[in-house]
């Protein structure tokens, strides 16, 4: 058997299948390789470099595609075919290229947030998604008043397989349950406490709802904070809701300062009558104790005179003219037997005193 050259057929395992098939298949098959031998290696140089290339760049990127890098905050969930195959800490790792193996890098270390009724820029959650703040802001509180209540959310994912494959969308969800949560929260207050003095009791119920909802739902997610910002009435009633709340707050400026007064002058009050009282305290205490001693001395002085009662009348006897001649100006001295007034001893001259 010849070749269409007329040249001898190269013997082979070819040969004995075309031997065996009937010459319009021989024909095609051997016109077949021919082409692809000519193509990949004696073709034209622009098809053998155009196949080069394809090959390099093929084996790029299937290098290229074959690690990747989880940052310290994150973890990788790794799908292979879209099954979950392993959880990849933080570092340098490699995979099956080509889509075959699929990582989704989750942030687990890091506290994420959802912004309501307002955004920030530079601070969007990359889990979140398009968002209506008008609509999320509008409540009616538990007395029948609007109010525009904006609110943040701060989260972490606690659990990466329940965040990817739990719950579809979980920001979204998130959201939903967010705003379902502060919505009944506020429908069971009155304007004012949402305003004003309830804000901390509102934030902490609704945390603990939310973190409810989440476990419920097996979302994968753990709330860190929810936080109150800006309430505000409609805009339709914004005057005279401000109105009423510089009245409130100008009646609670005047019951601090009365207060304040308050605390000023009942202290000082308090103090003075302690003193007064302990100071009556200190004199009742020295009048008793004086009259005590007083009764004690009188009591020593009477038994000394029952014991001999004529010494201790003379003695008392000397002791009061003690007290009392000193403040005499002219003493006379008259015997008591003597029956005239002329023996008489003049005291003050004798003492050097005029009369």
């Amino acid at each position: 058997m010849t070749n269409h050259n007329g040249g001898p057929e190269d013997q082979g395992p070819w040969k004995a299948k075309q031997e065996r098939g009937p010459p319009e298949i021989d024909a095609i098959l051997r016109q077949g390789r021919e082409r692809l031998g000519d193509l990949v290696l004696g073709g034209p140089p622009p098809l053998k470099s155009i196949a080069l290339a394809g090959a390099i760049a093929f084996v790029a990127v299937a290098a290229w595609s074959s690690y990747y890098t989880v940052p310290s905050d994150s973890v990788a969930v790794v799908q292979r075919f879209g099954k979950y195959t392993a959880e990849v800490p933080p570092g340098l790792h490699f995979k099956i290229p080509l889509g075959i193996d699929v990582a989704t890098l989750v942030p687990v270390k890091r506290q994420l947030k959802q912004e309501f009724g307002f955004t920030t820029p530079g601070a969007s959650d990359p889990f979140q998604s398009p968002i209506d703040g008008r609509r999320e802001t509008e409540m009616v509180t538990g007395d029948l008043n609007a109010a525009l209540v904006e609110w943040v959310v701060q989260y972490r994912i606690s659990e990466p397989l329940n965040f990817l494959f739990e719950v579809r969308q979980p920001g979204a969800t998130l959201r939903y349950v967010s705003e379902s949560v502060m919505r009944e929260v506020v429908g069971d207050r009155t304007v004012d406490e949402v305003i004003t003095i309830g804000r901390q009791e509102i934030e902490s119920e609704a945390l603990l709802k939310m973190q409810a909802l989440t476990t419920k739902y097996a979302m994968g997610i753990s709330i860190d904070q929810v936080q109150l910002k800006n309430i505000n009435p409609p805009g339709p009633v914004q005057a005279s809701f401000n109105e009423v709340n510089q009245a409130q707050q100008e009646k609670e400026r005047l019951i601090n300062e009365a207060r304040r007064e308050y605390n000023k002058v009942i202290p000082l009050a308090e103090g003075e009558k302690d003193q007064r009282i302990r100071e009556a305290d200190g004199y009742r205490l020295k009048r008793v104790n004086e009259a005590e001693g007083d009764a004690a001395r009188f009591t020593a002085l009477l038994a000394e005179y029952l014991k001999a009662p004529e010494v201790t009348r003379r003695r008392i006897y000397i002791e009061t003219l003690q007290d009392v001649l000193p403040g005499i100006g002219s003493k006379i001295i008259v015997d008591g037997s003597t029956s005239s007034i002329l023996p008489l001893l003049n005291l003050d001259r004798q003492q050097g005193v005029q009369p």
